[in-house]
């Protein structure tokens, strides 16, 4: 072969390499361009509620329900038992949880009814002492 055949496929062989590179390099620039590739995962639309319970251990419960940021319910009485019920179709941790407190609320509901009685006993022995003088 001569010197002149040979530069052609040098050439040639140049040529073919130069634009690999061009396009490995604008390869990265089009997802700049293009921003972000969209998401292959399914949206799914969700729901936003607040059910919240406040109780007081008189017993004294409250529900209030906010939706997106505002309130639907406010200051509903909701009755202890009712609570409970709720809490255990809700799930167990839950239930358990709730249930504790209102356990220290019967607790000292009962303390206190214990003290009422003891009281009332009093009452009722100074009254008859009074009826019987």
């Amino acid at each position: 072969m001569s010197p002149t055949s040979e530069a052609p496929a040098e050439e040639q062989q140049a040529e073919t390499v130069q634009p690999q590179p061009e396009k490995a390099e604008a390869a990265p620039e089009q997802p700049a361009k293009r921003g972000r590739k969209p998401s292959t995962a399914r949206k799914t639309r969700t729901v936003e509620l607040t059910l919240t319970v406040t109780g007081t251990m008189d017993g004294e419960w409250q529900a209030e329900l906010s939706h997106a940021g505002s309130r639907v319910v406010q200051g509903l009485q909701v009755p202890a038992a009712a609570v409970s019920r709720a809490a255990a179709e809700l799930h167990e941790d839950i239930s358990k949880a709730i249930e504790s407190v209102l356990d220290v609320a019967r607790e000292q509901q009962q303390a206190r009814l214990a003290e009422l009685e003891a009281e009332l006993s009093k009452v009722k022995q100074k009254l008859a002492d009074l009826q019987d003088g």
